[in-house]
């Protein structure tokens, strides 16, 4: 039999068109695996829209379920010898402050010498401090000129800082102390040279700035202070000396960070709602729905939430948002009356903090809510289980679509083997037909001419 290399020359036939259609025939049997893979790839996106809804809102209820919130305060200075910042533990309050003095620290320096390399012998400096205490720096033969005498006072890192300055004269070079800190306690009331080092160093008096502590006043009471830092004046402020004069502090309830917190609590389970509506919608012109319209685990995110949100806290004055101008509308969504929500806020603040945060972590709304959401965001939770499945499936589906797509390879190669000694065939066939017709035809011409 004759050796086809390309389908259809033996017979003439478009067995190449016919064979590709078999293959597009054969394919169709792909097409509702790709579909039912690209559906739940679908699904597996509405879920991770979902999750992040449900994050985003697990996040604005867990600002509101901690009972410290509800107590911060904000302060307000009127005035610029002060700043001040305040913790939880503040007293609201008005606070008329007077600075009449700023915490200073000490410093002192050498008389000058013409050169700050040269080595001045062995020896000791000694400082006295303040608060009685008192450091001794030993210096070296052939490691004491002025630049290492600094080095070695740094090196202590115990209340004072050296430093060369130098004036400009004919002796420039001054080796200058200060005190790291301010205050009086901390002020160096004295500098002595020892050894060698006394008949070289000696302190200009003329250079000396005496330590001073900070003074004021808190509504009339004297106050003073080592520092520009004040933190004990008033509990739980902390005031921070700029410079004298006289300030007003105002300490307040945040109740503006707080109605802020509960109102981003209301547009938190609003989005997610949207977000759930949009994946549960189904339009009727189009025929289009949602990836997620129908589907058992968002109806059980949804009746769970509204399950919590509707439920009662035991603790408190407040039992039910609705107590607190918050409403659950028959859409799903939340609304705020803000009259309500302000006036409680501003009267009852205490009321709105056990009603949120409650006395246990899991005792208010908010830790409720915690718990619910906890439930279908925590690994091994609703929304994992039910990604997870998915997952399994769409890996079933591509190994199905591996060997099915083998398969009809495997068919088609068939087709085409057999394609090719059909091919074959009719070309052996038309040969002989082609053959025998001549043989006729030379019969016909001999008989004719007998």
């Amino acid at each position: 039999m004759a050796t086809i290399s390309s389908l259809g020359i033996g017979s003439g036939l478009d067995l190449n068109g016919l064979l590709d259609e078999l293959k597009s025939a054969e394919r169709q049997k792909l097409v509702p695996i790709v579909s039912q893979q690209k559906s739940y790839q679908a699904k597996i996106s509405a879920y991770g829209k979902l999750e992040s809804a449900l994050s985003k809102f697990q996040t604005a209820s867990a600002k509101l379920n901690d009972a410290s919130f509800f107590k911060s305060v904000t302060s307000t200075v009127t005035g610029s010898s002060i700043t001040a910042a305040s913790t939880a533990d503040a007293p609201t309050g008005r606070y008329e402050i007077n600075v009449t003095n700023l915490a200073k620290a000490s410093s002192v320096a050498t008389a000058g010498m013409a050169d700050k390399t040269t080595d001045l012998g062995a020896g000791t400096v000694s400082f006295t401090f303040g608060d009685g205490s008192s450091l001794d720096v030993n210096i070296t033969a052939g490691d004491s000129s002025l630049e290492a005498i600094r080095d070695a006072i740094n090196a202590e890192e115990a209340g004072v800082s050296a430093s060369i300055v130098n004036d400009g004269s004919g002796t420039p070079y001054r080796l200058a102390f200060a005190a790291t800190e301010t205050g009086t306690e901390a002020g160096i009331t004295g500098v002595t040279f020892g050894g060698d080092l006394s008949g070289q160093l000696a302190i200009d008096a003329t250079t000396e700035v005496v330590a001073e502590d900070a003074a004021l006043t808190v509504n009339g009471i004297s106050i003073t202070s080592q520092s520009n830092r004040v933190e004990d004046a008033i509990e739980g402020v902390t005031l921070n000396i700029a410079e004298e004069g006289a300030s007003t502090l105002t300490v307040e309830r945040d109740t503006e960070s707080i109605k802020e917190a509960i109102t981003s609590f209301v547009d938190g389970y609003n989005a997610l709602r949207s977000t759930m509506k949009g994946l549960t919608s189904f339009n009727s012109e189009t025929g289009v729905a949602g990836q997620l319209l129908g589907d058992s685990t968002l109806r059980s995110v949804e009746s769970r939430l509204r399950s919590t949100l509707s439920g009662a806290v035991t603790e408190g004055e407040f039992s039910m948002l609705s107590d607190l101008g918050i409403s659950l509308q028959l859409d799903g969504t939340l609304e705020i009356d803000e009259d309500k929500l302000d006036d409680i806020i501003a009267n009852d603040l205490t009321a709105v903090s056990e009603f949120f945060a409650g006395s246990s972590e899991e005792g208010g709304m908010a830790g409720q809510l915690d718990s619910t959401l906890e439930l279908m965001l925590q690994d091994d939770g609703l929304l994992d289980n039910a990604t997870s499945g998915l997952e399994t499936s769409l890996e079933s589906l591509g190994q199905r679509y591996t060997r099915m797509e083998q398969g009809i390879e495997a068919t088609i190669a068939r087709y085409r083997t057999q394609f090719g000694q059909l091919d074959s065939m009719i070309a052996s066939m038309n040969q002989t037909s082609n053959y025998l017709t001549q043989q006729f035809d030379m019969m016909n011409a001999q008989l004719g001419r007998k």
